[in-house]
């Protein structure tokens, strides 16, 4: 019998969003006349067409596998170029950010990076987590055995935690121990916080003294709306040394049924083998990529490119601007009842301190039965997330004003 990975059993009892699922769809078995009802707005999925520059691009893409004379099969493992040259054009020289093409690697999404970036990195090293984040961050490190057991307040032996409350506004400090990988997620998720230049700089700065390296989610970046807020952590001196940034057109492009990411690893950064030497992350990175992944499909990344044309643009603005308004609506809706709010101004996120002190999971309970609205509980994103809860706006402005109602009606 073959031995499994012990470090799986260490994980809590299932992943979040699944957990979800299987609540509210036991709650739907036990009550179908109230099933219809139910408004999700707990995952954060999308609800709106793609912009019609990706869908057209996309027809002509398949249209272009019809032909022999057109036809793609294998294409570069990091990405065709065309796309690279793109993202690198659009996203960060017009913003006067250094990134160059060949640094940019296509992939399938950001989930996908987050956790396959830990290939590439030994199992000795320190790993700083804010905490409350985004699940995947730490459970692909309980996966690939860089923690120790679960404590029962849910969080692992052997991470170092940067909190996250309503007194740091939600983004983490600079720890006074050493950390040689650090996550950073801004816009953050869930909380929906952003990060100043002079906070970011922080980070900077502590990652060139520590020799650590940032693993910099970018995810949400489209969603600023206010040029003082850097959009990368690349648009911070020094960053280029101490830094990956991962983005995702799943929010950007409305492609989360669609799958496509990327990361960006600039030529200069180093980490080092178990001899001192010092080693090419991004060589590093692209021969794992040649070897795991035959790279995301030519359809998809012809539609990611037309998301950068002048039409493109300005439909993902137009797709942008509607979430925000709708995460408008939500933040009103909360704070009209005296909840704390945080978040839902340059994230689709709404971050709420539940009435009343409830844990996390009672208020999902009570959302569901009374007002049927699923919402996500902040204790699934960390300790620190107890007492608190998520609401997406990533929803039809219908649904937004149906749930608008019912939380002025039931809290």
């Amino acid at each position: 019998m073959a031995n499994i990975n012990q470090h799986f059993l260490k994980l809590q009892s299932g992943y979040l969003f699944p957990e979800i699922g299987r609540r509210v769809a036991a709650f739907a078995a036990a009550n179908p006349e109230k099933a219809p009802h139910i408004i999700r707005c707990g995952i954060g999925d999308v609800t709106e067409p793609l912009p019609q520059a990706a869908i057209d691009a996309m027809h002509k893409a398949v249209d272009d596998q019809s032909k022999r004379e057109t036809f793609h099969g294998y294409g570069p493992e990091q990405g065709y170029a065309w796309l690279r040259e793109a993202i690198a054009k659009v996203s960060y020289k017009q913003r006067g950010i250094e990134v160059e093409a060949d640094e940019i690697f296509v992939s399938d999404g950001a989930k996908c990076d987050t956790g396959n970036i830990l290939d590439i990195f030994a199992h000795n090293n320190t790993i700083a987590i804010p905490d409350p984040v985004y699940p995947v961050y730490v459970d692909t490190n309980v996966m690939a055995g860089n923690t120790g057991d679960a404590r029962t307040d849910g969080s692992y032996e052997g991470l170092v935690y940067l909190p996250c409350t309503p007194e740091n506004n939600f983004v983490p400090q600079v720890p006074t121990q050493h950390a040689d990988l650090i996550y950073l997620c801004f816009p953050n998720n869930p909380t929906g916080a952003v990060a100043t230049y002079e906070q970011l700089q922080e980070w900077v700065n502590y990652a060139l003294a520590n020799d650590s390296i940032l693993l910099y989610d970018g995810a949400y970046e489209a969603f600023i709306s206010d040029t003082s807020i850097p959009t990368s952590i690349f648009a911070i001196p020094g960053a280029r040394q101490c830094a990956i940034e991962f983005r995702s057109f799943s929010k950007q492009g409305g492609f989360t049924g669609v799958r496509c990411g990327y990361v960006v690893i600039p030529k200069e950064l180093r980490g080092r083998d178990a001899a001192g030497n010092k080693i090419s992350v991004s060589e590093l990175w692209k021969r794992r990529t040649g070897t795991k992944f035959n790279g995301a499909s030519y359809i998809v990344q012809r539609g990611a490119a037309a998301l950068f044309t002048d039409e493109g643009l300005e439909q993902t603005k137009s797709l942008i601007d509607f979430y925000l308004s709708n995460a408008g609506l939500l933040r009103a809706a909360c704070m009209s009842v005296g909840l704390n709010v945080w978040g839902g101004i340059h994230a689709p996120y709404i971050w709420v301190q539940t009435p009343e002190g409830m844990k996390s999971w009672d208020f999902f309970d009570k959302m569901l039965r009374e007002a049927l609205v699923v919402i996500t509980p902040g204790a699934g994103f960390g300790a620190h997330g107890e007492g608190f809860f998520r609401i997406s706006a990533f929803n039809s402005r219908t649904n937004v004003e149906e749930v608008c109602r019912r939380i002025k009606r039931f809290l």
